[in-house]
């Protein structure tokens, strides 16, 4: 028996899609908010549990310290949670499918010092690395280019080969120059690491523990036991997680941000309603695009006062230049997740590998291209964390940064076994542990005490993440 599809206008979906189960069912905005809490019940927690701790947090230590809300202190927090959070938004897609990158700190640390070596040896790092490592990092750039080749990963072959040109052409010191080929080496390892994983199959954990091993050797090597290279004397370097923006510069990125969010999203949405397609309720949109420019214009507002703790000497004044680092790869990286081809094979191979490679998606190129991108967005993370504390030692990457930036991406919601998370909950969960880190430290505590607490943040987040999936499985 056929179906005869349902006239426009007849208020019922056409039989096919009623066939396919699409949603296409319109929802008012008490539905809507019903649905949401029937799916926090169901386990789907989200980002929630963090942005409450978060909020908890905020209040303790406002409550217990009188600088802790303070607008320079609030600056500071920026700053000192960037680098581990930028490194925390790679981390994402790696465990998007259900695995681990525990090389991405050392990695960052690794970037930083080629591109501080570059800057202090005025562009000749032969002379500084030795004939053996830097024909060696030529050779490998070059290997991690046939392997991008190889895996139809074009852009990763481009920026690989940028290392070796750079090397090779001994260009005297520029900032953007070294920023760029600390990016490039990032892409260069996660090549190598990816295709490791990838094609020869050995389990990420012990791909990456073992490359965590020999980056830090190497960065011995570079920087030497002890060892410390400054690069305070770089403007731009430095400025890049200790500078602000001009009071214009930051008005401007509030209307590029927050006005270009609520253009997007609310023309999106009365696109659908035009063309009679299932739309959120337009209070729920209007809400939430209403919410980002008071909170965009309120804190922008904040960051423009005059800071300084001696306002009649000097002004601080600005947006920290971490804010529009971080915004861009949010925003860029959650354009790819949620609205790319790209993006979805991610969750799909993440969801169910076999299920995926039968779908006729390539699951070696997914997988070995998130490594890539993880360990490009961890040079990032270390250009960041350089700049804040001015200089690269052997400990760059190393210690605690790992843990905390895995640490950040699991608090913020991002599930470690695979299929379910975003890019916000890096930044979320980054700013969770900024905010313990920072307000510990203002309250005088020591690192033993701040390393005990973290500990318990991070185990209640695992908790609450195992705990939903149980939950969720159940619901199903």
């Amino acid at each position: 028996m056929t179906e005869t599809p349902t006239k426009p206008g007849s208020g019922r979906p056409p039989a096919a899609i009623s066939d396919f189960g699409i949603d296409t069912t319109s929802r008012s905005t008490r539905e809507a908010i019903g649905d949401y809490f029937g799916r926090l019940r169901g386990g789907e927690l989200g980002a929630l549990p963090a942005l409450l701790g978060l909020l908890v947090l905020v209040l303790v230590f406002t409550g217990l310290s009188d600088t802790f809300l303070s607008l320079n202190n609030i600056a500071n927090l920026f700053a000192q949670g960037a680098g581990q959070t930028i490194i925390a938004m790679g981390i994402v897609p790696v465990l998007l499918l259900g695995e681990i990158d525990l090389s991405a700190g050392t990695a960052s640390g690794l970037a930083a010092s080629v591109m501080a070596l570059h800057f202090t040896q005025n562009g000749n790092l032969l002379g500084n690395f030795g004939s053996t490592v830097f024909y060696g990092f030529i050779a490998g750039s070059i290997v991690a280019a046939a392997l991008c080749v190889w895996m139809r990963v074009w852009i990763g072959a481009v920026l690989s080969l940028v290392v070796p040109v750079v090397m090779l052409a001994g260009f005297a010191a520029n900032p953007w120059i070294e920023i760029v080929l600390a990016i490039c080496v990032g892409v260069v390892i996660g090549a190598l690491t990816g295709t490791i994983v990838a094609k020869i199959g050995i389990p990420s954990f012990v791909v990456t523990l073992a490359l965590f091993i020999g980056w830090y050797g190497l960065l011995l090597q570079l920087v030497g036991e002890g060892g410390t290279i400054s690069i305070r004397q770089s403007d731009v370097l430095y400025q890049v997680a200790n500078g602000n923006l001009s009071i214009l510069g930051g008005w401007i990125m509030f209307a590029v941000a927050a006005g270009g969010y609520a253009a997007v999203v609310l023309t999106r949405h009365f696109g659908r309603l035009r063309r009679g397609l299932v739309a959120q309720p337009t209070t729920i949109v209007l809400v939430k695009a209403a919410a980002v420019l008071v909170i965009g214009a309120v804190a922008t507002y904040l960051l423009n006062t005059n800071r300084s703790p001696n306002p009649d000497l000097t002004t601080i004044a600005g947006v920290p230049y971490v804010v529009p680092i971080v915004l861009v790869l949010l925003v860029a990286g959650t354009f790819v997740l949620d609205r790319t081809r790209y993006g979805r094979h991610i969750y799909a191979v993440g969801g169910n590998k076999e299920a995926a490679r039968r779908a006729g998606i390539k699951v070696d190129k997914i997988r070995m291209s998130v490594f890539l991108i993880c360990s490009a967005v961890a040079a990032i993370g270390g250009i960041v964390y350089s700049s804040k504390v001015g200089a690269v030692d052997g400990n760059s990457g190393g210690g605690n940064t790992l843990l905390f930036a895995v640490g950040a991406a699991v608090i913020g919601g991002t599930s470690l076994f695979g299929g379910r998370g975003r890019l916000r909950d890096a930044v979320i969960g980054g700013l969770v542990l900024a905010t313990v880190q920072n307000g510990l430290g203002l309250l005088g505590f020591q690192a033993a005490t701040v390393n005990i607490i973290t500990c318990l943040v991070l185990l209640v987040a695992a908790a609450v993440d195992a705990l939903s999936r149980k939950r969720a499985a159940v619901a199903r």
